[in-house]
């Protein structure tokens, strides 16, 4: 959130000058949406571990260390944007006292799973909206339930080691909104009741903040709504629901009427209700030959198996990728394949062979930077029963669940089939040169107490 709109000081010196967006109250006395999320998620994940870090800038990468996905409040306040290359920050990175972290994928995964599974001891509504937040179905009096978003607070800091914050509303999006609120104000020590709040904060805050901050509102978005005078959220509340609806979408009018208290947007159990799953990465080194691709491709192709049979999930059409790099303008090369397989499958075998499919569209010698792999037409398993002569020995085997229970155990990389699980392959996976340990995820780097 920008200096502009910080909500540290939101006591009005005068009346509003716009009409107060309605508020209604809940239909169910009491029922209302508690919105938890984990402050600079990555940073704190690394901070759980390592409390030298506590205090001290620090940014996360991206992949092969590219730049910063991830900063500390002290790193922000250094002026370091997101989205800044790191090559351009480290030079001063020692003078800063800047600290620089890999992204740790293996451990921020576990991190996620450990406050998730927290998260659900506290309501039996749980959605889980992104790796670092999830709503809550809660209910209680405003004083009930800031007491109940303070203990979820220190419990997560208790038993997980990151810090939250909780914001409680009618909606998801007015949630979302005590959520910032709540993050940026530290009086609120970390939780806002939206309810619980005057009216002419409220307000107040609503006609500080931009309607780009809010949930769902882009950029192109925000100036089309601009053209129309809608500047700020309060404005955006004080709409005509239709005439959004008319002028915009279906999913704006929805936004409108849930900043006007009437909840619109549903709960979801889960969220993998996709069309499409996508395995992707650049490289550290790039690939020149089709024999170091064809790894490649066996690897994806089975972490995409993976998926597929974590989520319940089987593809009819695969789609694999390759390309050089947007910096290297004399070689360039964009080969791609789509393959239609025999039947629905999440088989790790049928996938791999479908994944070959694109070698012989690989130029040798050419530089590849990024390769990837993309399953469509996705279909709940067993929803397609195939033909006794069409059956698949691999899928009535679990050769993929076996394979997932392996990688599981003993990590990835440990099992693979064909030439994924060839060792001492090419140098052509992610760099990440200030990887931390995998505290929670590798028994090799299992933290170590020693008693003073």
């Amino acid at each position: 959130m920008s200096d502009a709109h910080a909500p540290g000081t939101l006591t009005p010196d005068k009346p509003a000058p716009h009409k107060p967006a309605p508020h209604k109250p809940a239909s169910d006395a009491g029922r209302r949406i508690a919105l938890v999320d984990v402050n600079c998620f990555y940073a704190s994940a690394e901070r759980a571990f390592d409390p030298s870090l506590e205090g001290r800038p620090l940014v996360v990468l991206s992949n092969n260390d590219g730049c910063a996905v991830t900063r500390s409040p002290e790193a922000k306040a250094l002026g370091i944007p997101v989205g800044e290359p790191w090559f351009k920050i480290a030079p001063r990175a020692k003078e800063w006292g800047l600290v620089a972290r890999s992204s740790n994928y293996e451990l921020y995964g576990d991190i996620s799973s450990r406050v998730m599974e927290l998260l659900g001891r506290y309501s039996a509504w749980l959605e889980v909206y992104s790796i670092d937040e999830a709503f809550l179905g809660v209910k209680g009096t405003p004083d009930e339930l800031l007491r109940l978003g303070q203990t979820i607070k220190l419990a997560v800091r208790r038993n997980v080691g990151v810090p939250v914050c909780v914001g409680i509303a009618n909606t998801k999006t007015l949630a979302k909104l005590a959520n910032k609120w709540a993050k940026n104000n530290p009086g609120l020590n970390g939780v806002c009741h939206w309810d619980a709040m005057p009216a002419q904060a409220r307000q107040a805050l609503m006609r500080r903040l931009s309607v780009v901050e809010l949930w769902g509102v882009a950029g192109r978005l925000t100036r089309r709504l601009n053209a129309l005078g809608i500047h700020s959220i309060l404005d955006l509340a004080n709409a005509d629901p239709v005439r959004i609806r008319d002028r915009f979408s279906v999913v704006l009018m929805r936004t409108v009427l849930e900043l006007q208290g009437t909840p619109c947007i549903p709960m979801e159990e889960e969220r993998i209700g996709r069309d499409q799953l996508i395995v992707s990465r650049s490289f550290s080194t790039p690939i020149t030959t089709r024999a170091d691709l064809r790894q490649v491709m066996s690897v994806y192709a089975q972490q995409a198996s993976a998926r597929l049979a974590k989520h319940g999930l089987q593809a009819k059409v695969l789609t694999a990728f390759a390309g050089t790099s947007h910096y290297n303008p004399r070689d360039t090369s964009y080969p791609s394949v789509s393959v239609t397989l025999p039947m629905p499958t999440a088989d790790p075998v049928l996938l791999t062979k479908a994944s070959h499919a694109l070698l012989p569209r690989i130029q040798e010698g050419i530089k590849y930077a990024r390769a990837g792999i993309m399953v469509t037409d996705l279909r709940p398993a067993g929803q397609q029963s195939a033909l006794p002569m069409f059956t698949n020995p691999h899928e009535e085997r679990g050769i993929g669940t076996l394979l997932e229970d392996i990688s599981r155990r003993y990590g990835r990389g440990s099992v693979g089939l064909g030439h994924a699980g060839i060792r001492g392959g090419p140098d052509w996976s992610m760099q990440r040169t200030m990887l931390s340990p995998r505290y929670t995820t590798n028994w090799d780097e299992l933290l170590l107490v020693k008693a003073a």
